[in-house]
């Protein structure tokens, strides 16, 4: 049996993992994530959620033709990484791809960025040089 001491509700199992009450609501409605509703609050063992935890989907592992999707050793970012690198907007990058100023590659779901294409980008679109980085 369980210690009951490391019960928590969907509110405290939410701040531990600092994701909103609907995504802990939504993880065991789908079964990701065991929980027990006793009366009407639902529960959730420490131990279980830090299994949640472990198991919880995360980009930066995901895979596309066996190779992972967004592999800065190979020179490859996301929207989201490009934009944090850059020190722009997300949706600047978004517009860029769009419209064909910033090159990105379709891999799956997920466009892709190149480091080359961002630094191309940044010095004829921003106006910034930028110290280029190694890619092995």
């Amino acid at each position: 049996m369980k210690d009951k001491n490391k019960l928590v509700s969907i509110t405290e199992a939410a701040r531990l993992n600092d994701v909103t009450r609907q995504a802990i609501y939504v993880a065991i409605k789908l079964n990701k994530l065991k929980a027990s509703k006793e009366t009407t609050r639902w529960t959730i063992h420490l131990d279980d959620l830090e299994e949640y935890r472990k198991q919880k989907y995360s980009r930066s592992k995901s895979m596309f033709d066996g190779k992972l999707l967004f592999d800065p050793k190979e020179g490859f970012h996301s929207i989201a990484q490009v934009s944090q690198l850059l020190s722009v907007p997300a949706q600047k990058i978004y517009y860029a791809t769009r419209v064909g100023q910033l090159k990105s590659h379709r891999k799956g779901a997920a466009w892709v960025i190149h480091i080359e294409d961002m630094y191309a980008y940044a010095e004829q679109h921003l106006g910034k040089k930028m110290k280029k980085r190694k890619v092995s």
